[in-house]
């Protein structure tokens, strides 16, 4: 339990800040799912469409620091292997 002044503010500032971060945790993954649905469904067109517009929100959350921004590199490199990968042309690297 904190004692001090400010460590009862940093408290209520923690609450405050992991509610935000959770909502923007849930944005992303959201928008992550939504590529590899269309990605399970073999809609490479689509896929590769869903995954432009989820680039720029992982990108944006890890800046922000919601995210590392190696997780974020993970994510889409991932997602972008799986989509290249749909029609068999997997290219090295």
């Amino acid at each position: 339990m904190a004692n001090s002044p400010q460590a009862i503010k940093r408290a209520r500032q923690n609450i405050k800040r992991n509610h935000l971060k959770a909502s923007q945790r849930s944005t992303m993954r959201t928008t992550i799912k939504k590529v590899r649905r269309l990605i399970s469904a073999g809609d490479q067109q689509k896929a590769q469409e869903a995954f432009l517009q989820a680039m720029p929100v992982i990108d944006c959350f890890a800046d922000k620091n919601i995210i590392h921004k190696n997780a974020a590199a993970r994510y889409k490199s991932r997602l972008n292997r799986a989509i290249r990968s749909m029609n068999g042309s997997e290219t090295g690297s």
